[in-house]
């Protein structure tokens, strides 16, 4: 079933700004975590392992995706009753407090088991508030936007999830160079999590000012809102297809090709690779910042050319490419391919005092390379255990930008099969049910089956010892999904004005 709604042009910037103001705060909220997995992992897990903190770290990210399906179904059931707008106030509100408790959570040394379960909480708050937030976002805008344009309007929401996690590697990059960098291990990373309640302070007063949806209104008036949005979304059998189609066909290849192009090239940098924190971070940043505007891009080209078209090209594309794209990024750290400029290597030894309370000898190596590479080592020994070794490597600026270019095109994919599918999966479903029955496919495509994968990824890389082995997950997926959106979605066929009047109507 679609919808034909018309609103003036300054109404609809109003709604779209509001409502993407918001989803990019939770965004924000969100992806902190993720941005900061390896401090903290090193905070809030035993530091005798760190690889099992990391994967631990790593899962307990992926538990926010995880029930993200539950928040789906939670406040779709309330958005469908209730209204699109007070919905998303709600989930605002949860996922800004809940990171803002992050900030506030003692270490593992302070407190100890207790420290890993309570951010585990907190996560399972973030994504339940996360679950019952896109759909709503989603669903309010494309209620607002004329059929004709619903592609483009709707792409903005779309930029929200990469722009969200574009600010919070920048509030980290900043809150990271204003201090040294054993401050911000020890207290400046809570930084970026307690700023967050002012953003979603901001949100919620730009938000209340909004209005209902004018479809959601239309029902309410008529008597005609759902009754039992779970009951008739998934009960019944045409519209329960629509969600599994969703789901299998668009939502799971779209979710691993977001998060392989994001999350996981950023995974890969700073663990597979050892690049520096703040020169991965950089890289990443950069990439996102260019590859932003393509979801508007294909937003709008879609309600030209259809959904489907752009959103299945992604996923085989990122298929095929993502392979050899790895692996030219693992090559640019080969040192077997680069020349040492021995009279260049230096060696710094010193003393260190552990937690608790012993010494350690502690040795920096660094060694710089013909291309502006540049190697530290930092080794620590203790004498009751064996030596931990970090290594931190610097590229020189030629590599940086054969990085930037590397992650700037998986992005290009992301924006392929994400622009569009708001407009997607709003067009599936009915207004009654609508938010309710996009919401659920979307966070099981996206949040469970995408969010599992830097863990999933990470995990096949530590068993095989194969740098690649974490792309046969988002290869895999992305390629199921592309034969059984190709073979059953039907593409829905382009709506344009009928008139001239028409187009005025709804621009003017």
């Amino acid at each position: 079933m679609y919808m034909q709604t018309s609103q003036p042009k300054n109404k609809i910037w109003e709604v779209i700004f509001a409502s993407s103001a918001g989803t990019l705060i939770e965004w924000y909220d969100f992806y902190i975590f993720g941005s900061l997995s390896l401090i903290i992992a090193e905070k809030f897990f035993p530091a005798s392992n760190p690889t099992l903190a990391y994967v631990s770290t790593l899962a307990t990210f992926a538990v926010g995706f995880v029930v993200r399906p539950f928040g789906a179904i939670v406040f779709g059931r309330l958005g469908d009753l209730v209204g699109r707008k007070y919905t998303f106030l709600l989930t605002l509100l949860l996922m800004g407090g809940a990171t803002f408790a992050i900030g506030l959570v003692p270490s593992y040394q302070q407190i100890g088991v207790f420290a890993p379960i309570i951010v585990l909480l907190l996560r399972l708050v973030q994504g339940l508030a996360l679950g019952g937030e896109y759909g709503g976002a989603a669903t309010y805008v494309a209620e607002h936007s004329p059929e004709h344009k619903r592609g483009y309007y709707t792409s903005f929401i779309q930029t929200t999830a990469t722009l969200g996690l574009f600010l919070s590697l920048g509030v980290i990059l900043i809150t990271r160079l204003l201090m040294p960098a054993d401050s911000f291990s020890a207290w400046g990373w809570r930084i970026p999590f307690l700023l967050s309640v002012f953003l979603v302070i901001m949100s919620y007063y730009i938000r209340i000012r909004l209005h209902e949806s004018p479809l959601f209104t239309q029902l309410k008036a008529e008597g005609k809102v759902a009754k039992n949005p779970l009951k008739e979304s998934f009960g019944n059998k045409e519209n329960l297809k629509m969600v599994l189609l969703a789901l299998f066909g668009a939502t799971m290849g779209q979710g691993v090709v977001w998060y392989t192009g994001q999350f996981y090239a950023l995974s890969f940098l700073q663990k597979t690779m050892n690049i520096e924190f703040v020169q991965s971070n950089v890289i990443i940043a950069i990439a996102l910042l260019l590859g932003t505007p393509f979801f508007i891009v294909f937003g709008k080209l879609s309600d030209k050319i259809g959904r489907k078209k752009l959103m299945l090209t992604g996923m085989l594309i990122a298929a095929i490419c993502y392979y050899p794209i790895y692996k030219v990024m693992d090559n640019t750290v080969n040192i077997t391919e680069k020349t040492e400029i021995e009279s260049k290597r230096t060696v710094e030894t010193s003393t260190v005092k552990q937690a608790d309370g012993t010494e350690a000898a502690k040795v920096i190596e660094t060694r710089l390379y013909d291309d502006g590479t540049k190697i530290k080592e930092t080794s620590i020994s203790k004498a009751v255990a064996p030596s931990e070794i970090k290594k931190e490597v610097s590229l020189g600026l030629s590599n940086v930008i054969l990085l930037i270019g590397l992650i700037f095109v998986q992005v290009l994919f992301v924006t392929l099969v994400y622009g569009p599918i708001a407009a997607f999966l709003v067009e599936l479903f009915p207004t009654h049910i609508r938010y309710t029955s996009m919401s659920l496919p979307y966070h099981l495509g996206n949040g469970v089956i995408g969010g599992l994968l830097p863990t999933i990824a990470t995990l096949l890389v530590f068993q095989t010892g194969n740098h690649f082995a974490g792309l046969i997950y988002p290869i895999s997926i992305a390629l199921v999904c592309f034969i059984i959106g190709l073979i059953f979605i039907k593409e829905k066929p382009v709506e344009k004005p009928e008139n001239v009047e028409q187009v005025v109507k709804e621009t003017v």
